[in-house]
């Protein structure tokens, strides 16, 4: 394996946050319905807060790094969901399968040879590179995924294991 191969690697596995610390999925299973858009006193973010965040911010940087056409969103009001609540009763899985899915498209931005991650996004500035955007996106997924933690502990629907 070369060095290339080896970064893209590392960069697949730091996507997914399955080595240092509690990954995505085990972070947002199990925690009940009448709990996600629970807001505690001294917190500023629901469960439903911090997921949509993730996604929404998620979907952004992918954004950046394909389209030719991207135009950034308003912060902060477009980053953040307007209700401590999930607008729906299937908002909460509607998400996290959109986390999902963009995570897998990063995943792939990340480990394809054609993606030169030194390079430039396109749409940005010279200092906004492919690799840079993935080291960032892995960077807010990790601190947001904290911060849900904490709140499930919070709650009382995190077991320390």
């Amino acid at each position: 394996m070369d060095q290339h191969d080896a970064l893209r690697s590392h960069l697949r596995r730091l996507l997914s946050w399955q080595d240092a610390h509690a990954d995505f999925d085990r972070t947002i299973e199990g925690i009940p319905p009448d709990l996600r858009g629970e807001r505690l006193e001294g917190m500023p973010h629901s469960p439903w807060q911090l997921l949509e965040h993730m996604r929404f911010t998620q979907r952004d940087v992918l954004n950046f790094c394909r389209d030719p056409q991207y135009r950034a969103p308003t912060w902060p009001d477009d980053y953040w969901p307007a209700t401590a609540e999930p607008p729906t009763p299937d908002a909460w899985e509607d998400t996290v399968a959109a986390f999902r899915e963009d995570r897998a498209a990063l995943e792939s931005l990340a480990t394809n040879p054609a993606t030169d991650l030194f390079a430039s996004v396109p749409t940005g500035n010279p200092d906004q590179t492919y690799l840079r955007e993935l080291l960032l996106v892995a960077d807010h997924n990790a601190y947001h995924l904290g911060q849900l933690v904490l709140v499930r502990r919070q709650l009382g629907v995190w077991a320390v294991s």
